[in-house]
């Protein structure tokens, strides 16, 4: 008979043998998140934590004695967003009536400001030392894009959105 001693010894040693190796360790990559999308046939991304919530284009009410890209208040859970679309804000070709259409709503604040982008390209994950330069963008776009990151042979302009709304051209929306 084996003592209860031993008996752990055993135990002990056909563990040790029969263990796998510890995984090999990986050094970890800092990332940059955010959310792409489509806005005139082109592909940004904007920071994560500017986009509160993504909505298919709300029912508005039009506002009289706005631009034309100010396209109306709307309710969404109680709350008012004003809505715009993006592209016609900064003189983009306007492209209407896709079903892909989403509203990048964005908080100013404590307001709700909804953006309408052709399509929402879901989260966009970057290793921060891919970061790349951004050239031949409009100029009515260029101002509000500090970096851009590279993928698959593309960069990824990264739009401020916070930027955007607190231009003088998105605050001064009357005809």
């Amino acid at each position: 008979m084996m003592h209860p001693f031993e008996y752990l010894q055993n135990i002990e040693q056909q563990s040790r043998f029969n263990a796998s190796a510890l995984p090999q360790q990986v050094e970890s990559v800092a990332t940059w998140r955010g959310i792409g999308f489509m806005l005139a046939g082109q592909s940004y991304v904007a920071n994560m934590a500017e986009v509160v919530e993504i909505l298919q284009p709300p029912r508005v009410t039009r506002v009289p004695g706005v631009k034309n890209w100010v396209m109306g208040i709307a309710n969404v859970r109680g709350r008012m967003v004003s809505v715009m679309d993006l592209a016609g804000l900064l003189n983009l070709p306007v492209k209407t009536g896709w079903r892909s259409q989403r509203v990048l709503v964005i908080e100013q604040n404590d307001h709700l400001v909804g953006l309408l982008v052709d399509a929402v390209l879901g989260m966009q994950t970057f290793p921060v030392d891919r970061e790349a330069p951004v050239t031949d963008l409009p100029e009515s776009l260029a101002r509000f894009v500090e970096r851009g990151f590279g993928r698959d042979g593309r960069v990824w302009p990264v739009l401020q959105l916070g930027e955007i709304t607190q231009s003088p051209e998105f605050l001064h929306i009357a005809v």
